[in-house]
């Protein structure tokens, strides 16, 4: 049987040169690790590293009604937005279950930057149109899109000293497009302060011909800051550490925002959206579990799968992410358990299933490595 091809980045020559270990992630050929997950990991908490995210998908919605698209999309509510802001938002279906995450960008009052997970682009474009029924402008830019992520403490300032300009202060989850003369001569960048590590830091959305110039820039300007080229190894470890969902483990077609820890972006109390009658039922109800965040107290790495215990050896739920912190030096892991306080409060006792040997757990709200 034929394998699908992998598709490539327009930054997969500059992995190759750099020594990359390479594996197929959402259909790409991605680089996992450079110097090794940990050097890169510490790298981002201590310094800068570099990641290539251009695999993600980046969708324009435009004209007069694409306010009102998005609005009926996404469980956050768009008409907060301004020029230049952003937001964490789902896609749910009408039962409620996540059809996606994503970053929502309000470009202008006729502009919408929608980005989405690289593995679900074409489902999701799929979705978007068959739901549009306000007949908003939707253009796939994906394939004309890089995306480049520098993030650590000294990120900022590494983008900083690139600028012919003065790089303005961005504040969180807000985003500039720099003119070409003031960000190396190049067009159509969007410097954007998001990120999926629990580090400062900017995502460069540019086109795929500029790509190789600002990552090699980076990493010149970078070097005497110690900045690291980072693979998804390290992305994932981050992202754990500081409690991030990944779609496809913590959260997917089959749970609910309510059940995720994400009714800070479900705001049931806008004009509907798809899905916001069965999340308000879900919510009427009670929510039947709910994911939490555990640190192991024995030694031993949860992986997805893995059943979740009760003190007495009761399966109460299952593991969605698992990794070994490279802060804490301890096993960290999400999961779903049953909505009941005795497995939901922080500090609570439970137990993880590793290799069918209970090994201890506690309860504790993420940022693993901030508190």
């Amino acid at each position: 049987m034929q394998t699908e091809e992998l598709r490539t980045t327009p930054l997969h020559a500059e992995h190759i040169a750099l020594g990359a270990r390479m594996m197929p992630f959402g259909g790409f050929d991605m680089p996992v690790q450079y110097s090794g997950i940990i050097d890169e990991h510490m790298a981002v908490r201590e310094a800068a590293g570099l990641f290539d995210v251009s695999h993600m998908g980046e969708v324009m919605v435009t004209g007069p009604e694409a306010l009102a698209f998005v609005q009926h999309l996404v469980t956050n509510d768009a008409s907060k937005l301004y020029d230049g802001r952003a937001m964490y938002a789902a896609m749910c279906m009408p039962d409620g279950g996540i059809v996606d995450d994503l970053i929502v960008y309000r470009l202008n009052e006729a502009r919408y930057l929608l980005v989405i997970n690289a593995s679900n682009i074409e489902k999701d474009l799929r979705w978007m149109r068959e739901n549009n029924p306000m007949q908003a402008q939707i253009t796939d830019i994906s394939d004309k899109t890089a995306l480049l992520a520098i993030q650590g403490p000294a990120a900022t300032g590494i983008v900083r000293r690139l600028m012919h300009g003065a790089l303005p202060d961005i504040a969180y989850y807000h985003a500039v497009e720099p003119s070409p003369d003031d960000f190396l001569g190049l067009e159509g960048v969007i410097l954007s302060h998001t990120g999926y590590t629990g580090e400062p830091g900017l995502e460069i959305y540019c086109r795929t011909e500029d790509a190789v110039t600002i990552w090699r820039a980076l990493l010149k300007e970078g070097a005497a800051d110690g900045i690291k080229p980072a693979g998804l190894g390290a992305r994932d470890t981050l992202r754990l550490e500081s409690g991030y969902c990944l779609y496809g483990n913590d959260i997917d077609a089959t749970t609910t925002t309510l059940e995720a820890g994400l009714g800070w972006i479900t705001k049931l109390d806008k004009p509907d959206f798809i899905g916001a009658e069965a999340l308000r039922r879900q919510k009427a109800a009670g929510i039947p579990r709910r994911l939490i965040g555990f640190v192991m107290e024995e030694r031993s790495v949860p992986r997805h799968g893995y059943p979740i215990l009760n003190e007495q050896g009761e399966e109460i739920g299952l593991v969605t992410s698992g990794t070994q912190s490279p802060l804490l030096g301890a096993g960290i892991g999400m999961g779903y358990v049953v909505n009941d306080p005795a497995y939901t409060t922080p500090g609570a006792v439970i137990a993880v299933a590793v290799r069918e040997k209970p090994r201890r757990a506690v309860v504790k709200k993420p940022p693993f490595h901030k508190n």
